[in-house]
């Protein structure tokens, strides 16, 4: 059957997933889908999913005013996403920026942005991470959220000395990307990286069964991923489950995995889904079937919690655009319910808002939120700052980043992004430009590790 297509489609702007060129392209809405149409002159038609169900996309866009970016490291020359580093069309200031510290890794995942292996090139010196840190600093200041990436940060030895470089030069809050296998398996070392000035764990956890590891991480991992929390909880440093999700292998476990983190709480300050996106060879575009979006992704969460975590308590962000994430915070009760903290509001004729407020309302939300929990303070029980702190500790923030690919890139949605990756010439590049293949697997920017 037919389906309905908007007589009225949004232009835009994308890449032939062929070879990359900048092509025209159309968001067509078909129902209560969204889809994107390109036409590349030499490689034909493509189309991708963007939107799948309710909630409606009409209404969930937060308004706010674009943001001029101030210290460009790069020139307007070829157009976007050729210039990055940032250049001056971008429209919204860094939030997070990723620093890959290595391209080495313990794992060899199926799963993988950083296409990242045991025989990569050699780690970058601690100097050149330092060169990292003063350009971050140079472009957007020191109010970031640094991100220790890779590759897997814990194969470096000298990871606590690139955590206190990153302290000493001024930054509140590094967090570090991790499968957690180390601190697992070494007692202790979450406490040299507390003590080093980390604030933050963001865990590669995928569901709570071992059939899922063994798909998508390669070997049964579940009793090190408790393991690594367990040595967190202990340490006092806040941990961020981030599973990585596939359409029929964990995309049924949501539910569990929300509940798991309510167990684990206060360690487990909350969850961050992240739908897989498609880097590296794919000779045919991903199926409907192989896209999970944001709706899907609120709808499972719903279904899968008996209604305890509804759609309607999330809400779009206000950094980045509004197709690329949603958020929810709640308070956990005693009796072991929640109660929400944030909900959807459809935005109003005067509610917009200057572009680097919202990126530093997420940043300061980050860094409260996602830190360590809960301990001891000098004050007495009874005081004001007692009692707010053991607030927060009792709050569990759930929230979702879809990526994009080659195959739905929409440069709009780019030139919005506030999540960065630093090159290894130090520009800073947005995660989705950054990571993103050909269908052959040819990157736009990121260079083979190996």
């Amino acid at each position: 059957m037919t389906k309905p297509i908007d007589i009225d489609p949004q232009t835009t702007t994308s890449l032939c997933p062929s070879c990359l060129a900048l092509i025209p392209a159309e968001r067509r809405q078909e129902g209560d889908r969204l889809v994107l149409v390109k036409r590349c002159p030499d490689h034909g038609e493509f189309r991708a999913l963007l939107w799948n169900g309710k909630p409606a996309l009409a209404g969930w866009a937060r308004p706010r005013q674009p943001y001029r970016q101030e210290n460009c490291q790069t020139v307007t020359a070829k157009g976007c996403p050729f210039d990055c580093g940032i250049c001056p069309g971008h429209r919204q200031q860094s939030c997070t920026v990723l620093l890959e510290v290595t391209g080495r890794c313990n794992l060899s995942c199926s799963v993988c942005f950083a296409d990242s292996g045991s025989r990569a090139a050699h780690d970058p010196t601690i100097e050149t991470i330092g060169g990292w840190y003063r350009r971050v600093q140079e472009t957007s200041g020191p109010h970031n959220i640094i991100q220790l990436s890779g590759g897997e940060p814990t194969m470096r030895d000298d990871l606590p000395a690139i955590i206190a470089l990153g302290r000493d030069l001024g930054f509140p809050f590094l967090q570090l990307n991790t499968n957690g296998v180390r601190l697992a398996a070494e007692p202790g070392y979450a406490r040299m990286l507390k003590d080093s000035g980390l604030f933050s764990v963001f865990l590669q956890f995928d569901g709570t069964d071992d059939a899922i590891y063994r798909a998508l991480r390669g070997r049964p991992l579940l009793a090190e991923k408790l393991g690594a929390i367990e040595q967190c909880a202990a340490a006092g440093l806040g941990v961020v489950l981030v599973p990585t999700l596939v359409p029929g292998i964990n995309t049924g476990n949501v539910g569990s995995i929300l509940q798991l983190a309510l167990e684990l709480g206060p360690a487990v300050r909350g969850v961050h889904f992240q739908p897989a996106s498609f880097f590296g060879r794919y000779s045919a575009a991903p199926t409907d079937d192989e896209r999970f979006t944001l709706p899907d992704l609120m709808r499972a969460i719903e279904e899968q919690t008996d209604g305890l975590i509804r759609t309607e308590h999330f809400r779009p962000p206000g950094c980045e655009h509004p197709r690329c994430s949603m958020h929810a915070n709640f308070l956990r009760l005693p009796e072991g319910g929640l109660k929400p903290l944030t909900g959807h509001t459809p935005p109003g004729c005067c509610s917009s808002e200057p572009g680097d407020l919202g990126t530093g309302r997420a940043v300061s939300f980050v860094t409260r939120q996602w830190g360590a929990p809960y301990q001891e303070i000098n004050a007495g029980e009874d005081s004001l700052e007692a009692f707010l702190e053991t607030h927060r500790s009792n709050t569990l923030a759930v929230s979702a980043m879809a990526f994009q690919d080659v195959w739905n890139l929409d440069l709009e949605r780019v030139q919005e992004c506030c999540i960065h990756v630093a090159a290894p010439d130090g520009r800073l590049i947005p995660f989705c430009l950054y990571n993103l293949t050909s269908a052959s697997g040819t990157p736009l920017y990121r260079r083979p590790s190996c």
